[in-house]
């Protein structure tokens, strides 16, 4: 049974730092895109950050300069280090894999497997 396992969120102030962590489990993700998806409250979710397989990376505007997604392929994990946080950055944060390539890394369809999420609250 796949699993993806998100951890590192939490309460920090605005311009703190925090890195999310996401630990896939029942398969290899070697070949597969990986991703980091976020949902405030009353709005829908978004892209935030995805990276290849061959470790190309993307980003919504909006974080460009300010989050960097990893991947460790022996560990089978992703993460988000998220830099100068912005009270606008709260919301859950959940991390995506794809079963194999993708050519569109954005939309949430595109992924098959999801972590339950964690919370990431900064306040003003």
């Amino acid at each position: 049974q796949v699993q993806l396992v998100e951890s590192g969120g939490g309460l920090v102030q605005a311009g703190d730092s925090l890195r999310l962590s996401c630990a896939a489990s029942g398969r290899t993700f070697t070949s597969s895109a990986m991703g980091w998806f976020r949902q405030a409250p009353g709005k829908e979710r978004e892209f935030v950050a995805a990276i290849s397989w061959l470790s190309i990376t993307y980003y919504v505007d909006s974080v460009k300069g300010r989050f960097t997604i990893s991947r460790d392929n022996a560990k089978n994990t992703v993460y988000l280090q998220m830099n100068s946080l912005k009270p606008e950055d709260t919301a859950i944060y959940y991390c995506a894999a794809s079963r194999g390539p993708l050519r569109n890394y954005d939309p949430a369809l595109a992924y098959d497997y999801w972590g339950q999420g964690t919370q990431v609250t900064v306040s003003s």
